[in-house]
């Protein structure tokens, strides 16, 4: 009876092992780093009616030893496949502790890791942070140092253009009062040449007007004694002219010597 029971054990497990690889053999489980607990194995496990007395029964109601011995084999296999199947969503209190204090053995673990990794992730970022923040430094001190330098530069630049206008500005307002001085003195020069000219025009026009007055006076002087002396000589003619009857010609020939001398006057007195 007990090689029986083996036989069957070794069958159950046989099965099971291969369900198990069907199951589970293309899975990839994640496990914790546990020690693995079995539970009570299969020859030390109870059966839940006496299987002796079962072939007893069977072997009295007609069946042969060897059948009733089957028989019980296959309720026993079944039993068992039925416990096994139950026992795997079951856990004694034994191995319940034990799966407790492995998981906290594991939790610490755990939480030590964390607190390395913690530390050692702390670490790592207080020395970028440090590392920054010297570079962030050195680039600000950098950038002020490029500041400082191109406001020098530009305060520099613009000294420089102001005193380079400044000195365009004197140079033109220099050149601009030798220009003034120099149109000024231009200006007086010609005012001055103005002046001699206009005085010798006012000479020039003056000994003119001396010599036209001259002239004037020697032209009624010989107007003048031109008239007297033909109008003396015009009255002896008319007087003679009276005494032989020939008056008319006479008249004649005076009226042509009056209208020179009245044609003379008009001259004079234009000429004033």
């Amino acid at each position: 009876m007990n090689a029986l029971r083996r036989l069957n054990l070794r069958k159950l497990r046989t099965w099971r092992d291969g369900t198990f690889r069907e199951l589970h053999g293309s899975v990839s489980v994640s496990t914790f780093d546990l020690r693995k607990v079995e539970l009570m194995p299969l020859e030390q496990r109870k059966l839940t009616f006496d299987s002796h007395t079962m072939v007893t029964e069977l072997s009295l109601s007609g069946f042969t030893k060897q059948q009733a011995e089957l028989i019980v084999s296959a309720l026993v296999t079944l039993t068992t496949a039925n416990m096994d199947i139950v026992y795997k969503d079951m856990v004694t209190k034994s191995h319940q502790e034990i799966a407790v204090q492995q998981i906290m053995a594991h939790l610490d673990s755990i939480r030590k890791d964390m607190v390395i990794l913690e530390k050692s992730d702390f670490a790592n970022l207080r020395s970028e942070n440090t590392k920054m923040k010297r570079e962030l430094e050195q680039l600000q001190r950098r950038l002020k140092e490029e500041s400082e330098k191109v406001q020098a530069e530009t305060k520099l630049d613009i000294n420089l253009e102001s005193s380079r206008i400044f000195d365009m500005f004197t140079e033109q307002e220099k050149r601009l009062m030798e220009v003034m001085t120099e149109f000024h003195h231009k200006k007086v020069d010609l005012e001055n040449d103005n002046m001699e000219i206009t005085k010798k025009i006012d000479l020039q026009v003056a000994s003119l007007k001396t010599l036209l007055e001259s002239l004037k006076l020697e032209t009624v002087i010989y107007l003048a004694g031109t008239h007297t002396h033909t109008h003396t000589h015009t009255v002896k003619e008319l007087i003679s002219c009276c005494a032989s009857g020939h008056l008319s010609l006479s008249l004649s020939s005076s009226g042509g010597k009056f209208s020179c001398l009245v044609t003379a006057l008009v001259v004079y007195r234009f000429w004033r």
